[in-house]
């Protein structure tokens, strides 16, 4: 029988949520996440596979964990613009969304929660009204990143 995980896999994952919210994916080394989320390389490996593995486990995590929170936030009419976990979805869908259709369908399934608890969100087609809200509601959260980056 194995050695029992030294770490706890939920408190792991959302501390990469974190991480990789704050900084591109490519930008994370593995070495970062040993250093950042206090787990052995080697357990970081047999319990998430590689990297990659991480990043979708987190991502998957947030969009279970975190978003309907948001989610609910928006459809009660609150801003949740300050929201950093909008940023591993920003970061996603810019860099991991074309070369990974795995980030393309986790980022795709966020997309459509967010627009559903927007105002207009039964409006046809498409739910233009709501897509053209979330539009707006990424563009702000992106100035307000690009904002928060500047010396």
């Amino acid at each position: 029988m194995g050695r029992p995980r030294g770490f706890d896999e939920q408190a792991v994952t959302a501390a990469a949520v974190a991480l990789f919210a704050s900084r591109v994916y490519d930008g994370v080394s593995v070495d970062d996440l040993v250093q950042q989320l206090g787990v052995h390389r080697n357990s970081l490996y047999k319990t998430f596979g590689s990297k990659r593995g991480l990043y979708l486990t987190a991502l998957r995590w947030y969009l279970d964990h975190q978003l309907p929170l948001v989610v609910e936030r928006l459809a009660a009419g609150h801003d949740v613009v300050d929201d950093p976990g909008l940023d591993l979805l920003l970061l996603a869908a810019v860099e991991r969304a074309p070369v990974d259709v795995d980030v393309t369908a986790l980022v795709s399934e966020a997309w459509q929660a967010l627009e559903q608890a927007l105002p207009g969100s039964e409006a046809e087609p498409a739910a233009l009204p709501a897509r053209n809200a979330l539009d707006a509601l990424l563009g702000a959260r992106l100035r307000r990143r690009a904002a928060a980056d500047q010396p």
